[in-house]
Formats: C-alpha cells, structure tokens, sequence
C-alpha cells in the first residue's frame, strides 16, 4: 500500500496532548495507532535513529512530551515506563547510510523498519513533520510538531532520543577527542574545533559541508 493522508483517516490534534481525544482516535483502529519520530537528524555525526510506538492507553506514562521539553532524568525515566508498557519498534541508520541516500531519505526509510519492528502491527501511523514515509503497509498521517501535540509521536521521540544519546556516549570510548558523549554530534562550537584538530572520523556524516569542509573538500 502507498503510504498518505487520505481525507478518510484525517485525525486531528490540539496544541498539546489531550489524552481523551487520542484515546478517541485510537479507538477507530482497535487501539492500534502507532507514533513515530527520529532523533539525529541535524548532527554531524553518528545515525539518525527512529522509534514507533503503540501506546496502551489505560496505562500512559505521565509526563509524556517533545523529548527536547524534558531533562535528561526525564527522558530516562519515561523511556523505562514506555518500554514497559508499550509497543515499542526501533530502526537507525548509519553515517555511511545517510551519505548515500541523504539525511531526508535515510531517515523515512528507517521510520518505516521501526513500524515494521513492532511486534504487533498498526492500523494507523502519526508521524511527526510533514512527511509520510513512503513504503508504509498502512495508512499514515503527518503532524507538524507531533511531538508536543500526540501522545504516541511523544512517547517515539522520547525513545528515539534516549537510545541514540546512549549510542552516542559509547561511540565517545570509541572515537575519543570529538566530545561525542557531550555534544552528541551536534554541531556546536566544540565539535567544530574536534573536527578542525582531528579531521573527521568514521562516525562523521560526510555528506554535510561542515565535516566535508574538514576532510579538505568544500565544494
């Protein structure tokens, strides 16, 4: 089936999560609405990672939010709800993937492995952004700024973001020198000047002009 929005299956979200009115949605696919969001797709280094998530909707985890509203300790704790008590699929990506596909395209391909992931299959996926990933068995949805708007894409980004900073801090005893387990591939200051004193390593995304420009090629 070609992923879409068709006007049939249009769900439609407040400003924030509103637990009533999900559980609502969720009801019209026997409960079986999954979330899906990445973390990783703007750094410079290391994979972008995607998660899907089914919530039980009697047993929500509360606090559930955009993953970049909530602290480090957090994000922990609810991973550890989430996990426990959700469907949960999980998919990444490689530098090297992201490379030869692009960031864009490496990224819905491995949304749609994080659906395929779950044990249990969806009636419906919600995706945060603007793009449904093509290759979906089911129906799809995009929210713009899903994360902080449904309950499942929040429940996904907080996953997504915990297990890639997890990948991140042990790539640091790897790749030492970049600031990996701070800075997680970000392109802040400090990574900057890793990558001017280090030259990029091969956790390092070449396809962005920062890294390029490091390895000596800024066209």
């Amino acid at each position: 089936m070609i992923s879409r929005a068709p006007s049939l299956f249009d769900l439609h979200f407040g400003d924030a999560p509103d637990l009533a009115l999900e559980r609502r949605h969720a009801a019209n696919f026997d409960g079986l609405m999954a979330g899906v969001d990445e973390a990783g797709r703007g750094p410079w280094a290391g994979p972008v990672v995607t998660a899907a998530v089914i919530l039980d909707y009697d047993n929500v985890p509360k606090g559930l939010n955009d993953s970049k509203k909530l602290t480090e300790a957090k994000r922990e704790a609810l991973f550890d709800q989430i996990m426990a008590s959700a469907h949960v699929g999980i998919a990444s990506a490689s530098a090297g993937t992201i490379d030869r596909r692009n960031i864009r395209a490496a990224t819905l391909g491995a949304m749609v492995r994080a659906v395929k992931a779950l044990n249990v299959s969806p009636r419906m996926v919600l995706v945060d952004g603007r793009d449904v990933p093509p290759g979906l068995s089911q129906d799809g949805q995009s929210l713009i700024k899903g994360d902080g708007r449904c309950l499942c894409i929040a429940a996904a980004s907080i996953v997504a973001k915990v297990l890639r900073d997890r990948m991140m801090v042990r790539a640091d005893n790897h790749f030492p020198g970049y600031g990996f387990a701070i800075h997680k591939g970000y392109g802040v200051p400090k990574h900057q000047e890793a990558l001017s004193a280090l030259a990029p390593c091969g956790l390092h995304r070449y396809s962005f002009k920062p890294v390029r420009v490091a390895a000596g090629d800024d066209t």
